[in-house]
């Protein structure tokens, strides 16, 4: 029983994690904030609407990002959901400019073995500068 749910996780993960970005389309800020105001409707997550107030200042595009990719699919901003809450993230890195490069490589090259056995998935269309503003807008998130 064991092994099946760690198989259908594995799937589940390799679904929701196998990118939603068209060829040619360099403009990742627009998509961003389209799908944030598509997302706004649905009352499914926290994480969703979480720094696109219009007080959240810097933090903004960050959660703009994350929410036009598929970040909310395994992360959720208080609950682990296949992946470690934001906040667990948040708690286990200073946001340094050292683990805001780490983190954000992890992210694109993708990776296993730090929160548990499920990998996650690499996200190589991501620049280096969308991720660590991912990155540096999750290490903000502290408890």
């Amino acid at each position: 029983m064991k092994k099946i749910f760690i198989v259908l996780a594995i799937c589940a993960v390799i679904t929701a994690c196998g990118g939603s970005s068209k060829p040619g389309d360099g403009d990742s800020t627009t998509a961003a904030n389209q799908t944030a105001k598509s997302a706004e409707t649905n009352a499914d997550t926290n994480a969703t609407k979480t720094g696109t107030e219009k007080d959240a200042g810097a933090l903004a595009p960050g959660a703009k990002l994350m929410a036009a990719a598929d970040c909310n699919t395994c992360h959720k901003e208080d609950v682990k959901v296949v992946g470690p809450a934001l906040k667990d993230i948040a708690a286990k890195y200073p946001a340094t400019d050292e683990n805001i490069t780490t983190l954000a490589n992890k992210v694109i090259a993708g990776g296993k073995g730090n929160w548990g056995d499920i990998p996650m998935s690499a996200h190589p269309s991501l620049s280096v500068s969308d991720a660590k503003t991912m990155v540096t807008y999750i290490l903000s998130l502290k408890k």
